[in-house]
């Protein structure tokens, strides 16, 4: 069964490019259960475009682009954790923003992904700092019971770093996602294909 959480060291770091290539290579569909800002492209219509996998209604749709615990608390809407129950069977889930990000004032995503018990793959970005939010991020799903599946990085290259957060963290490295110019569906399967090996996400 293909069945993760993608979450992230960050913010805008490239999570939902990684979720479309790894739902499009195994044919699964996506959720993300929260969307905060829906001027531009949201994640889902993202994943759509890329990947062209079936994409679970969001259960909150927020318009304003902020956490998702201020974004409703600006559009006068109440989160309730208890609702956001995963799609059965495969699928491929997106949080938003870091894994320490409050969908209330008192429960993380964190606390969310806990209460599923379904792998997490952490994205984490090679640009510098990404050891310390990497190691953070690792802590602070490991104090939470939350199971991580690995790490996959995303940018240039940097070898170290993609060395060193595995080392001292247990984590395994996935892969590393490049940059993708132009970001088509074509290509962003060609470099997930090139760069990861789609046995480790079974």
């Amino acid at each position: 069964m293909t069945r993760f959480v993608v979450t992230g060291t960050d913010t805008g770091i490239g999570k939902t490019v990684f979720s479309a290539a790894l739902a499009g290579a195994r044919g699964v569909p996506y959720w993300k259960p929260v969307q905060a800002g829906l001027e531009d492209e949201t994640d889902s219509e993202t994943v759509a475009r890329l990947a062209g996998v079936t994409v679970v209604p969001e259960a909150y749709r927020l318009a304003t682009p902020a956490s998702p615990h201020l974004a409703a608390d600006i559009d006068g809407v109440r989160i309730d954790p208890g609702q956001l129950k995963p799609p059965a069977g495969d699928v491929i889930i997106e949080g938003a923003g870091g894994a320490l990000v409050p969908l209330t004032a008192d429960f993380l995503f964190a606390d969310l992904f806990n209460r599923w018990q379904i792998p997490v793959i952490v994205c984490a970005r090679t640009a510098l700092g990404t050891i310390n939010h990497s190691l953070l991020t690792i802590e602070a799903l490991r104090a939470r019971g939350v199971p991580i599946h690995g790490l996959a990085f995303l940018g240039d290259p940097v070898p170290d770093s993609e060395a060193i957060i595995p080392q001292i963290s247990g984590v395994r490295r996935l892969g590393r996602l490049p940059i993708i110019d132009p970001l088509t569906s074509k290509n962003l399967a060609a470099a997930f294909s090139a760069n990861f090996d789609l046995s480790d996400f079974c």
